[in-house]
């Protein structure tokens, strides 16, 4: 795993890359890639990479160049399945003088052009530069596991792994989009290609672009499908467990390829407790195991994790975290993330990711995906019985059927028909509109944007990211069932835009670890989309495939446990016993109506509710931590420069120069 970035002056042929500046980027992202660095500096272009070396320790130096110096490779991820693609391009002439993945990629393009894309099975990001077309190939992996920022200015173009890195371009204005904010206190996250700020785009999950001296070209090459209804696969369940397995089974077997540790999370859940066991069954050898658990309890799942630890016998470390941690490295999650999030809970998992690093381990295997792929999450029950009881919205009965997806909350456990009414009946009725599943956690959300100051919601008045993200939605989308819609929502707008960017890849690679999840291998994905609804979610049976499959596999409390949500305590880590010196000031008057994005008196009014230890809300909980980590952001990259607070020194750089 690595980082890239680089700078093309497509307008301006013959005009060199300053590689000072390009070195600059890189120092901004050197956590993504701590053990060497590199540069290559032709003629009016510049391509940056810092390595984390997982295969081939000692010949895998970026950038990478074949052809006598045709192709020039940047890359950032793993192809798992490249010693079959290597095998291939041996046998119609190729010829590789080392033995990693990013030569395999820059010789497949060579070989195949863009088509090389769908003979990956992998996570990534890269560039290669064509010097004889004078033409830049961008790609990034189907589901957006690793992340690709750009911009253009002026003739130049520039991308990297990180924002953060770009701002080092003097000529690249930093501001934040109010538009981006009301898409993120809508859906937790913009709208694909959006970014929180102004100007700076993302490549999109499964999207490859060029840019060349005459043009700058974006295609989708994989997107994210289900049946229309009526047309799923019709195989038995027996049938499907066995060929989910086989297809599971060699996605694990893939993800464990390394020269390097390989270790995996246990979060106490199924997902992790399934990986977990397929590993065992691969590598039977004693596996390192981690989780995270809480001095909360209302937050803890550790004897669920301990207990998995011993089924399968792993050496476990286990790692508790306090309220005032949480606080404390907020600010670090934030300056990683670079986005306003609205949850404590990438927090938790910087920490996770920082213990793994201390046990001198790069690579983990997590088990994310398999709640948006089948069915896992409670949003879709939730739906379900919120589809149940429109069909009779004058029922007293059939609310209650909600009180058993939430028995974690202590509000949810007596919570009476009214009380129920008046939180889950939010546009009960519409249940013809296509994003009925995600409307009332949306409107929930959207409330945030009531905290904006008046500038701010004049900007915005006549935008509503909800028609955008209409616009956005795939044309098939209209065909699918009620739980396909709700996982494609899942999938394309959560998913890839938070769970596996600020709680994912941006955590982990902050202290250098690798995470690797095999239910986000391609093949798994397009067979559980294809699946039966029943096999996902059987009445309110959440996962019913999986768990039917590991049965006697994994432990049977963790097997028939309640699904909880991963969450992470919000109020006590901002106003508990020892408060971050940050929070006050970030949210005074004068930080509050310097940065221009909340209205004061609001903010305080909100705030003296947890000064004072009232009884606080979800969504108020989430605003909080949304109007703190605006603030963060406007600070780390709007007020000061990134490099202000950290920038660290390349290792072992190499340049390379056009002969």
């Amino acid at each position: 795993m690595c980082g890239i970035a680089g700078i093309y002056h497509f307008g301006h042929r013959g005009k060199p890359v300053d590689g000072g500046m390009l070195s600059g980027m890189l120092k901004n992202i050197r956590h993504r890639g701590p053990d060497e660095s590199g540069i290559y500096l032709g003629d009016n272009i510049g391509l940056g990479s810092v390595r984390l070396s997982i295969i081939d320790l000692s010949t895998g130096q970026q950038p990478i160049s074949i052809n006598s110096g045709r192709y020039w490779i940047v890359y950032n991820g793993e192809v798992f399945n490249y010693p079959e693609l290597r095998s291939d391009l041996e046998k119609s002439g190729c010829k590789f003088k080392t033995t990693t993945d990013t030569e395999v990629v820059v010789q497949s393009y060579a070989k195949y052009g863009k088509d090389c894309l769908q003979k990956f099975n992998g996570q990534f990001a890269f560039a290669i530069w064509d010097e004889q077309k004078k033409e830049i190939f961008l790609a990034r992996d189907r589901m957006g596991i690793r992340p690709l920022f750009y911009t253009s200015f002026d003739g130049t173009f520039a991308f990297c792994s990180e924002i953060k890195g770009l701002f080092e371009i003097p000529e690249i204005k930093r501001s934040i989009s109010t538009e981006s904010l009301a898409q993120v206190f809508n859906f937790w996250t913009t709208i694909t290609p959006n970014t929180p700020f102004e100007n700076i785009l993302e490549l999109p999950p499964g999207h490859w672009m060029t840019v060349s001296e005459n043009e700058i070209r974006v295609k989708k090459y994989w997107k994210l499908s289900f049946p229309t209804e009526g047309t799923e696969n019709k195989a038995n369940i027996k049938d499907a467990i066995e060929a989910f397995r086989d297809l599971f089974y060699d996605a694990v077997k893939i993800r464990l390829r390394a020269d390097v540790e390989v270790a995996a999370y246990l979060s106490g859940g199924i997902d992790s407790s399934v990986t977990t066991a397929f590993i065992h069954e691969i590598e039977p050898g004693i596996l390192n195991t981690f989780s995270i658990g809480f001095s909360d309890r209302d937050f803890d799942e550790t004897h669920y994790q301990l207990e998995a630890s011993r089924y399968f016998n792993t050496h476990h470390t286990a790692f508790t975290c306090t309220s005032e941690e949480i606080g404390e490295k907020f600010l670090d999650t934030v300056l990683h993330a670079e986005f306003p999030i609205l949850r404590t809970a990438p927090t938790p998992m910087y920490l996770l990711s920082r213990m793994v690093r201390e046990k001198n381990i790069k690579v983990v295997i997590t088990g994310e995906g398999a709640d948006e792929m089948l069915a896992g999450y409670n949003i879709f029950k939730e739906a379900k019985i919120r589809r149940f009881w429109a069909r009779q919205p004058q029922s007293a009965i059939r609310p209650l059927l909600l009180t058993k997806l939430y028995p974690y909350l202590p509000m949810m456990k007596n919570s009476r028909t009214n009380v129920l009414k008046m939180f889950f009946g939010y546009r009960l009725g519409d249940t013809t509109d296509p994003f009925y599943s995600h409307l009332l956690r949306w409107h929930n959300t959207s409330r945030i944007i009531n905290y904006l100051s008046s500038d701010v919601k004049s900007d915005i008045k006549h935008y509503n990211p909800l028609a955008e993200l209409e616009k956005n939605i795939e044309s098939e989308f209209s065909g699918y069932g009620d739980l396909a819609k709700a996982q494609y929502l899942e999938a394309t707008v959560f998913m890839s835009g938070y769970l596996l960017s600020s709680q994912g890849d941006r955590v982990a690679m902050a202290n250098s670890v690798e995470g690797r999840y095999p239910f986000l291998d391609h093949r798994v994905i397009e067979f559980s989309a294809n699946l039966p609804e029943d096999f996902k979610l059987h009445g309110l049976n959440e996962k019913y495939l999986l768990k039917k499959m590991m049965l006697g596999k994994i432990p049977d409390s963790i097997l028939k446990r309640y699904k909880q949500a991963y969450r992470a305590p919000i109020q006590t880590s901002f106003f508990g016993k020892r408060s971050p010196t940050f929070v006050e000031e970030l949210l005074s008057q004068q930080s509050i109506q310097s940065s221009g994005y909340f209205d004061f008196d609001l903010v305080d009014k909100l705030a003296n509710k947890f000064r004072k230890g009232e009884t606080t809300s979800e969504v108020d909980n989430m605003a909080l931590a949304a109007i703190l980590s605006t603030q963060l952001l406007h600070n780390m990259f709007i007020r000061h420069a990134p490099g202000t607070y950290f920038k660290q020194e390349l290792s072992n750089l190499v340049v390379f120069r056009k002969a």
